[in-house]
């Protein structure tokens, strides 16, 4: 359209019954730019965080396969990303300016020609989410390390997986998915994440303890330099290392000797899992009598260990335990609740808490879980949660 006069604009101002003295003497006419009409503009709602990282040059990317909905990522956060319809069209005009900054520029000329470049009637509104992370634990065990002499690695047709891969197939952040490999055990084999097979794992954990037991040293001081030398010979280095790591925590005294100290929960829980994992189920008393013995010298088995790993049947005559890993259970709320549910009808909170701690958003607590997905009721004077819907 042709460019308007002032006259026009104050004609139109008298038609719709506008006072000139009370608006600012500026006036935008906007006029639809030659692009406009192509859509190809995505609004994007910031949070003020996510805002100073763009500002200060850090990228943020999309992560997803074709089958995923699609997360928006931070260095160290994760989005989810759903559009929100807007009953306003938004328009886009290059080189706006607002009423504020007309005013502060009282030279400005009182017709302002602008052109829109593009429209929206949504954008997208991003939401914290949890990252998802099941992924990457079911990626490595594809195929676990099972040692160097393994003629299944030289001969493995399945994928490798270095931290470029993992950040292109998991949606999560960077140092999610790094703090994850940690909290999974996983190692770098010439440039390759890893899980260890559970045996593997074992043979060498078994060789670390029992050093400990014939050199006699306290669990809290296992020096790194004897046990590389005593045990190099057995299995590479890297690895004897990578499980003082996995099962201890390193430091370093006075004189710059590296020392570990050595994570009884977390060495009493593995030698349950290797003792579990032969057996449906397994009489409780027998289980803790066999795992006690089979724990190192100076540690106590306690059922506390298993979290998440194990759960007791106090029910079954005489009562029994069984292997239950949070790992293998699904990701999405509802799923996780129904395979609970399938696994045992009626739970208490202090046995399902550690099945269901993970799915906690922030500043969510399992109570909340349960208030949506379960109903409690109460038995014998103890309060049980069953499902909200049948379970097929």
């Amino acid at each position: 359209g042709a460019m308007r006069s002032r006259a026009e604009v104050d004609a139109t101002l008298q038609t719709a019954k506008l006072n000139p003295a009370e608006l600012l003497p500026a006036v935008h006419c906007l006029s639809f730019g030659p692009q406009a009409g192509t859509g190809d503009c995505c609004l994007l709602q910031l949070e003020p965080g996510l805002c100073a990282e763009l500002e200060a040059g850090r990228s943020l990317v999309i992560r997803g396969e074709k089958d995923e909905q699609a997360v928006l990522c931070s260095k160290d956060k994760t989005y989810d990303m759903k559009i929100a319809d807007t009953s306003n069209m938004l328009l886009f005009i290059p080189g706006c300016k607002t009423p504020e900054e007309l005013n502060g520029d009282q030279a400005s000329c009182d017709i302002i020609h602008s052109q829109i470049a593009g429209f929206s009637n949504n954008y997208w509104e991003l939401r914290r989410c949890r990252p998802k992370l099941k992924k990457l634990r079911k990626l490595l065990m594809e195929d676990p390390y099972e040692g160097p002499d393994s003629r299944k690695d030289q001969t493995s047709t399945f994928s490798k997986y270095t931290t470029e891969d993992l950040l292109s197939l998991i949606q999560a952040s960077e140092e999610e998915i790094l703090h994850q490999l940690q909290i999974i055990d996983a190692c770098k084999i010439e440039g390759y994440w890893r899980i260890l097979e559970f045996d593997y794992e074992m043979k060498l954990l078994n060789h670390v303890t029992q050093l400990i037991d014939s050199e006699s040293w306290s669990l809290s001081k296992v020096p790194l330099r004897t046990c590389l030398e005593e045990l190099g010979s057995l299995e590479p280095r890297e690895m004897i290392e990578h499980i003082l790591l996995s099962y201890g925590r390193k430091y370093i005294d006075d004189a710059g000797e590296v020392y570990f100290e050595m994570h009884e929960d977390k060495i009493c829980r593995a030698i349950a899992q290797m003792l579990l994992q032969n057996a449906v189920k397994f009489n409780l008393s027998e289980f803790q009598e066999v795992w006690q013995q089979s724990v190192p010298e100076g540690m106590t088995a306690r059922l506390d260990q298993l979290k998440g790993l194990a759960l007791v049947d106090k029910t079954s005559r005489p009562e029994t335990i069984f292997l239950l890993k949070v790992e293998d259970l699904p990701e999405d709320n509802q799923e996780r609740f129904n395979s609970l549910f399938s696994i045992r009808e009626k739970w208490t909170e202090v046995d399902i808490t550690p099945y269901i701690q993970d799915l906690c958003a922030e500043k969510q607590t399992v109570g909340a879980l349960l208030t949506k997905y379960a109903r409690s009721s109460t038995q014998n004077g103890v309060k049980v949660y069953n499902s909200r819907r049948p379970i097929s």
